[in-house]
């Protein structure tokens, strides 16, 4: 069984289309806040300023970790500007990325100085914020997930939940294998692989990849020390050799993390760790080994068994045996079903001496949500921009997922015809909205209702609105609405839908409404008005040149009188 699993690993590895290395793979960075391109020590790291991806404040940033990089601003995301926003990054190519996003601290003493929040990515939700997160000098600085970005776009956005405004420090969007972290079946079909940690066992430094002098390809991940396992059961050994089979496609594994390990000892032949993890997770585990032991010249001096919770799940591995002979590297993954809150890897040996180890990584698997339909994301954008929706709202991302944030006054049903997620109800009553109704309304093709009322919306209802065939209530009572009810939605009415456009004053054409009068042009009313003035001038100017004209004959006949007297 181990074997299998090794091989299907293995054809992965050698069968995967590998990146062309004669162009390195394609690296944002971006520096939040800052004004403009920057170059962070110690490696001199490009990031480039922070421009038009997004809304929020821009400010001073304090590193809550000396694993952060060095930059001196970030862009925080104050409640009032609603409860989710998002960096919108376009123009990445087609492919695998490592996403990885620096958590920051507002460099004000006013501020919480240390908020809690959700973080997501393309709709779905990747981490919540533990409490303490800034106290640690590990991973937790930053949230990390392995995606394959389809459609040319990025969405990144932070979800407050109440405990304080999110505040990013940096974002990197890092191009890696096609088939990295290949986990078998599932891979690529809608699951996210998010960093839950990676391991460097026995070494003295925690590091990234970049300082390892690792293949941009692998990502630039951080490795962070891991001295020794629980009671000081493990001694650390190091050599100098080189390790073979170590920077190869797909995942291309910095070759120093194989110099180092963590190995039994007599008193404790067992190797054993424990990690603490989200209960009710699945996650996609990889073991690290390499022989270099110098006390192990060939196979069969060390064999082990792998336990995972209990569970035997790899059995007699030969580290020698199956990669080929010592100072040669091989990975071991399988998938974890974790229940309770903790994950134990023990080592047991079997054979020879005792069991070693180089690297862990621990990856959680995450179910990526689908997505809105696009039409109708671009619909409500409309209509939040044409009834002057309030900061408040927000609207920012995907109003659908994730599911544990939809937005506010907005309503969503899956399709499973599309796979996507719709629009069936708008509830956007009493809000203090002042715009207009736009005419590419229509494009909600899936709106059960609408409730609009207590604003003061003000124009006609356009016509597009009647061409929903799918909208059963319809509420807009209460606005400055004027013209005509469309007669579409007026026959509506015979056939059960609920309709109300009372306290309206400009509306007509409906039973409960005034009737409608001709029905003119802004430019025929203005035409008909000169026109008017016209008239008015003329019948003025003919009065007055008649009455003139009747005084002077009134005058001249005085003038005759008088000389025939």
């Amino acid at each position: 069984m181990l074997e299998i699993r090794v091989l299907l690993l293995l054809l992965a590895f050698f069968l995967a289309p590998r990146p062309s290395l004669s162009r390195e793979p394609y690296a944002l960075r971006i520096s939040c806040g800052a004004r403009n391109d920057i170059h962070s020590p110690p490696r001199n790291t490009l990031w480039y300023k922070d421009f038009s991806y997004t809304g929020g404040i821009p400010t001073n940033a304090t590193r809550p970790s000396t694993i952060s990089p060095s930059l001196e601003t970030l862009r925080y995301f104050p409640f009032s500007e609603g409860p989710e926003n998002c960096y919108n990054i376009n123009r990445i190519p087609h492919g695998h990325y490592l996403v990885r996003i620096y958590l920051g601290l507002v460099s004000e003493p006013s501020f919480d100085n240390e908020p809690l929040f959700d973080v997501s990515i393309e709709g779905t939700l990747i981490y919540s914020l533990p409490s303490g997160w800034s106290n640690q000098d590990d991973e937790r600085a930053y949230v990390e997930a392995l995606i394959f970005l389809k459609d040319g776009t990025a969405s990144l956005c932070f979800h407050s939940t109440g405990h304080g405004d999110p505040a990013i420090l940096a974002i990197e969007i890092l191009q890696i294998g096609n088939r990295a972290y290949y986990f078998g079946r599932g891979y690529g079909q809608g699951t996210i692989l998010r960093t839950d940690r990676r391991l460097n066992c026995g070494a003295n430094d925690s590091k990234f990849g970049v300082d390892y002098s690792a293949d941009h390809w692998g990502g630039d991940r951080f490795w962070k020390s891991l001295h020794t396992f629980e009671l000081g059961s493990a001694r650390a050994i190091s050599t100098l050799n080189g390790i073979k089979k170590a920077s190869q496609s797909p995942n291309f594994y910095p070759e120093a993390i194989y110099r180092t390990a963590l190995v039994s000892s007599d008193s404790e032949p067992d190797l054993a760790y424990t990690m603490e993890v989200e209960p009710t997770r699945n996650y996609s585990l990889w073991l690290h080994f390499a022989e270099i032991d110098p006390s192990i010249t060939g196979a069969g001096q060390r064999v082990f068994d792998i336990f995972i919770n209990g569970d035997n799940v790899f059995r007699d591995v030969d580290i020698v045996k199956m990669s080929g002979g010592v100072n040669s590297a091989i990975v071991l993954n399988t998938t974890v079903v974790v229940s309770g809150r903790s994950l134990t890897i023990t080592l047991h040996p079997t054979k020879g001496t005792g069991a070693i180890i180089n690297a862990i990584e621990l990856l959680d698997l995450v179910s990526a949500e689908s997505k809105t339909f696009p039409n109708e994301i671009k619909a409500l954008q409309r209509l939040k921009s044409t009834l002057g929706l309030p900061l408040r709202f927000g609207w920012n991302g995907d109003p659908c997922v994730p599911k544990q944030h939809p937005w506010s006054g907005v309503d969503c049903q899956y399709d499973r015809n599309i796979s996507k997620y719709v629009i069936d109800g708008l509830g956007l009553d009493n809000q203090g909205l002042r715009g207009f109704l736009p005419n590419d309304i229509s494009r909600f093709r899936h709106l059960q209702s609408i409730n609009l009322s207590g604003n003061s919306i003000s124009g006609p209802i356009p016509s597009s609105l009647g061409t929903i065939n799918s909208l059963e209530i319809l509420d807009l009572n209460g606005n400055s609405l004027s013209g005509k009810v469309p007669v579409a939605l007026g026959g509506r009415l015979l056939h059960g839908a609920s309709f109300n456009f009372t306290d309206n004053a400009g509306l007509c054409g409906i039973p409960g409404l005034p009737p409608c009068g001709a029905h003119l042009s802004a430019g025929a009313k203005i035409g008909i008005g000169l026109g008017a003035c016209l008239l008015f001038l003329l019948i003025v100017t003919c009065l007055t040149c008649w009455w003139k004209r009747r005084q002077n004959i009134i005058r001249s006949q005085r003038i005759a009188g008088k000389l025939i007297k």
